[in-house]
């Protein structure tokens, strides 16, 4: 066991390497074609932040494991809302979030990261509403894209500095690649390890898998640790935190049936609905997450845990 243990391990930290290089690589990207915004973060970053739980959903599916990849997005926005950004808060000496969204378009994005948690209250995942997932994250990028004309912007940016650009993108992709290779390991790995200790893949995926896929999210809370920065790019999180909603429901679509998941979700899900809520009346209180508050939703995420594992 302890060999399977070490390589477990080892996939997650090969996933944190290659994430490193994209998050570096995007950022150098965006900067080249001077599209440093929120929107930039919000859509290319943290789409490209989320390629981790993509890799592992699409193994899952090849294993024909779907709830592994429904706990472990719905665990994914956990992490980020409870653990991520709170940790920064509290190892920061507290954050200011910058973003351009207004109460409403910030609320609407907080309920479209919800939707999975919601869709699954009933222990089961219809056909239905993975297209139900994939419109309402196609409706709140229509609702942040409608006035910025980012693709257009992107699209025109890139034929003119294709050459700049080709580096980052061939590190892109072979990043991708290894992202890929390494999550197969881990979903193969999941399954062993539920067997061995009889504990159900949707549970492991919802704790485990969820940190794990989250590294890069976690390397970005590192960095501006190093970096001593103060304020953070809110679209970075929002971002992956949102595209967890569309790999969700195309997975689900994917899966081509309905996905069942184990019947204590409700309790599960009173917890994730607590905490994002506490996350949203102190992010909208001050625009900001002091220390304390940043320790409070980290507790919040502790009894999570604890919850789950008793």
């Amino acid at each position: 066991m302890i060999p399977q243990l070490f390589f477990y391990v080892f996939a997650f930290l090969l996933i944190w390497f290659a994430a490193g290089i994209i998050i570096t690589s995007v950022d150098r990207f965006a900067h080249k074609l001077n599209l440093s915004s929120f929107a930039i973060s919000f859509f290319l970053l943290g789409f490209l932040t989320s390629i981790p739980e993509i890799s592992v959903g699409v193994s899952s599916l090849v294993d024909k494991k779907p709830e592994i990849f429904v706990g472990n997005l719905i665990g994914g926005i956990v992490v980020i809302f409870l653990l991520v950004i709170p940790a920064l808060a509290l190892f920061g000496g507290g954050i200011k979030l910058t973003h351009q969204l207004d109460r409403d378009k910030l609320l609407f994005a907080l309920v479209v990261i919800l939707a999975p948690s919601v869709l699954s209250l009933d222990g089961k995942i219809s056909l239905s509403e993975g297209i139900f997932s994939v419109f309402h994250y196609g409706f709140l990028v229509y609702v942040i894209e409608k006035r910025k004309g980012l693709m257009e912007r992107i699209k025109d940016k890139l034929i003119a500095n294709y050459d700049h650009a080709i580096n980052d993108l061939i590190k892109i992709i072979a990043s991708v690649v290894t992202i890929f290779i390494a999550s197969k390991f881990i979903v193969d790995k999941t399954i062993y390890f539920s067997s061995l200790f009889g504990i159900s893949t949707f549970v492991i995926s919802l704790i485990v898998i969820s940190i794990g896929t989250n590294l890069p999210e976690l390397s970005l809370v590192v960095r501006s640790l190093i970096l001593k920065k103060k304020e953070i790019a809110f679209g970075d999180y929002l971002g992956s935190a949102a595209a967890n909603t569309l790999i969700f429901g195309s997975l689900v679509l994917l899966n081509r049936g309905e996905v069942i998941l184990p019947n204590h979700f409700f309790k599960s899900f009173i917890f994730i609905v607590g905490g994002m809520t506490l996350f949203y009346i102190f992010s909208r209180s001050k625009n900001d997450i002091s220390r304390q508050e940043g320790l409070t939703l980290i507790l919040v995420y502790a009894m999570f845990l604890v919850f789950e594992i008793i």
